[in-house]
């Protein structure tokens, strides 16, 4: 098993010296099929909300490199074999973060909590945002019934953003800067 909390602490540093905001660190089933686990980074650039192919890369680089130093010195940070997959959160992103549910206030969330609140499990509508009060932070989410939920942030188990029209406007598209040199370059290969 490994320790989130101390590969966090190894993670960040290497996205910030990218100019890249963590998202999440998580340790999950590979999707290769063999058994084995993943070691799962999301990560964004504060200036897209996203990461491209190539910043994908520099970060999986940049953390392989840093593991595998760690780990020549004897520090094992996770046990057994194991993939590193390196993504940008995508549009229907997770929220993991006390500013995420700030930042993308208005939009539909899905929230499930660690164990009941208020009767219920699970909670999805329109995020209202992160109020603190009495020095616990809560995350406000209004219903299909109107209902506004009070939920403390500590208590949230998991939290990811509805995929809707409002929130496809809404997202920042990538600088397709370069693609159209791409789509040229594919054709002349399939005219040869």
């Amino acid at each position: 098993m490994a320790d989130i909390a101390r590969l966090t602490q190894i993670i960040e540093p290497e996205a910030k010296a990218l100019g890249f905001e963590l998202v999440r660190v998580k340790m999950m089933p590979s999707e290769a099929g063999d058994g084995t686990q993943a070691l799962q980074i999301m990560a964004e650039d504060p200036a897209t909300g996203q990461l491209v192919i190539e910043q994908c890369a520099a970060l999986s680089r940049a953390v392989s490199a840093k593991i595998d130093a760690l780990e020549e010195q004897g520090d094992v940070l996770i046990d057994g074999a194991y993939h590193l997959e390196v993504s940008s959160p995508g549009i229907d992103r997770p929220l993991t973060r006390a500013k995420d549910f700030s930042d993308w206030a208005g939009h539909q969330a899905k929230i499930s909590m660690a164990k009941g609140y208020e009767g219920q499990r699970t909670f999805k509508g329109t995020l209202e945002g992160l109020h603190p009060d009495r020095g616990i932070n809560f995350v406000h989410i209004k219903d299909a019934k109107g209902t506004t939920h009070f939920l403390p942030l500590e208590e949230i188990h998991s939290a990811k953003l509805v995929l809707t029209d409002e929130l496809i406007a809404a997202t920042r598209p990538l600088d397709t800067t370069g693609a159209e040199e791409v789509q040229e370059d594919q054709q002349e290969k399939a005219d040869d």
